[in-house]
């Protein structure tokens, strides 16, 4: 093998780990994003779960509620239900999501629990089991979530679905 033909392969197996690295990078922020809703809307900062979002970006809590922007995540935060939920004690725990990024744009699904506190049990119980779909975009802020559909896992069809893997995941899977 020449010296150049040796240069080309280093430089191909360069380009090929930085491409690892990249995607790698983008799981883990992405994860994190995830990671950080339950505490910032435990301790009821409404900014702070906005800021999660893209400008227009959706939540739908199906059937509850359909939030619509940064404005819209921080009114239900700073909202008087979530407030008097957050004060009687609970938590939401969100599961690693199964991520699948395809260039700037990535998807995804998790569960989501929702915990409260039970004083008079001295102990929490499950509150909500739900399915969780997702969709994220690379932002010049980082990567960002575009919609969050969340709907509870009741038996019903449409919420058990949500967490079937796609056609794109399966084959990402078995790989």
């Amino acid at each position: 093998m020449s010296e150049s033909d040796e240069l080309a392969q280093l430089h191909a197996t360069v380009e090929a780990l930085a491409a690892k690295v990249r995607a790698l990078e983008d799981q883990v922020e992405i994860t994190q994003l995830v990671a950080q809703y339950g505490p910032a809307v435990d301790s009821g900062s409404g900014e702070a779960a906005a800021a999660l979002w893209t400008e227009d970006g959706v939540f739908d809590a199906i059937p509850h509620l359909r939030m619509e922007g940064r404005k819209g995540i921080v009114g239900m935060v700073h909202g008087p239900g979530h407030q008097s939920v957050i004060h009687n004690g609970c938590g939401h725990v969100l599961t690693a999501p199964h991520v699948v990024v395809d260039g700037d744009h990535a998807t995804g699904r998790s569960h989501a629990l929702h915990l409260r506190w039970d004083a008079d049990a001295g102990r929490f119980w499950v509150f909500q089991v739900s399915a969780n779909t997702w969709r994220w975009v690379r932002t010049s802020e980082g990567w960002r979530i575009a919609e969050r559909v969340n709907a509870n896992l009741d038996g019903t069809d449409g919420p058990r679905a949500m967490l079937a893997p796609s056609s794109n995941s399966t084959a990402l899977e078995e790989s």
